[in-house]
């Protein structure tokens, strides 16, 4: 009896996929810089090559995240965290830097009544319904 083939589980918010283009003299320094072995391939210089540039302007990146006053990283909003603030009469202006998440068992009438805005600079994670009750407030 063959085994169930069972998908993997993707690791949310590792990565974000993002084309680019370069022209074709760039290009071949970087192959050329992989086969001589400085990168793995062409993603790792690249996303060293970033990740270099990110440190550089780092203060300032840290000093607009607090002026902004933006989360950095993940936010994760659920059902019970987003009923308080109903409760409370208050409404969240959702500002992240990196991910922000809804949980599926939230309903697009409680996002609704508990996110004012949404604003992203990264990647935002929402059922299909709770995006779509949510698409004239975000940013």
């Amino acid at each position: 009896m063959p085994l169930p083939i069972t998908e993997p589980r993707p690791r949310v918010g590792d990565t974000e996929k993002m084309t680019i283009n370069m022209g074709v003299v760039d290009l071949g320094q970087i192959d050329l810089l992989v086969q001589e072995g400085f990168y793995s391939n062409r993603s790792d210089l690249i996303r060293t090559a970033v990740r270099n540039l990110l440190a550089v302007h780092s203060d300032t990146l840290r000093q607009t995240v607090a002026r902004r006053t933006l989360t950095l990283g993940l936010q994760q909003l659920g059902r019970a965290e987003l009923e308080r603030a109903v409760a409370a009469g208050e409404r969240l202006k959702i500002q992240v830097v990196g991910l922000a998440r809804i949980d599926d068992d939230v309903t697009p009438e409680l996002a609704r009544a508990a996110i004012e805005s949404v604003t992203v600079l990264g990647a935002f994670q929402a059922s299909p319904a709770v995006r779509k009750a949510l698409s004239d407030r975000m940013t």
